[in-house]
């Protein structure tokens, strides 16, 4: 019978060992989180700037098909649908409908730029959702880096 009890006691963990398991599972946890975190944010940028760069290529497709770049504000929409008004459209330039950027606000477009106002600007709010921060994410600026 002393056996037993011997034996069941050496299998089982104390309850020092067990803190101290969570504390060092803490620590690792510590370390490593702010590491992953700083990543999510960084990897919807670069979304936003791959998805900015395939809206400029259809958006030049559709200026050398029609003479011009779509105008108004639902001019990132016209890629996918023809307006009316619009001859010699051989969309659509885009596979599927105008995504939401990462952080799901709508992506802004604006022809003549105010950014570049010799082109069009296509602008993700970034992270604060608020349009002119500097976490704005602009066609022009990614061109130029």
């Amino acid at each position: 019978m002393n056996r037993r009890i011997r034996f069941r006691s050496r299998r089982a963990f104390t309850l020092v060992e067990l803190l101290l398991v969570l504390v060092i599972l803490g620590i690792l946890a510590a370390l490593v989180l702010p590491k992953f975190t700083g990543r999510t944010e960084q990897a919807r940028t670069t979304a936003a700037q791959t998805q900015i760069s395939t809206f400029g290529t259809a958006l030049d497709a559709f200026e050398v098909d029609t003479g011009s770049y779509p105008r108004g504000q639902d001019g990132l929409n016209q890629l996918v649908i023809q307006p009316a008004d619009v001859p010699n459209w051989r969309g659509p330039y885009l596979k599927s409908d105008i995504p939401l950027d990462p952080w799901q606000h709508p992506y802004v477009y604006e022809f003549p730029g105010k950014v570049n106002p010799t082109g069009y600007d296509i602008r993700s709010m970034g992270p604060d959702g608020q349009a002119g921060t500097p976490d704005d994410i602009v066609n022009a600026r990614i061109s130029s880096r």
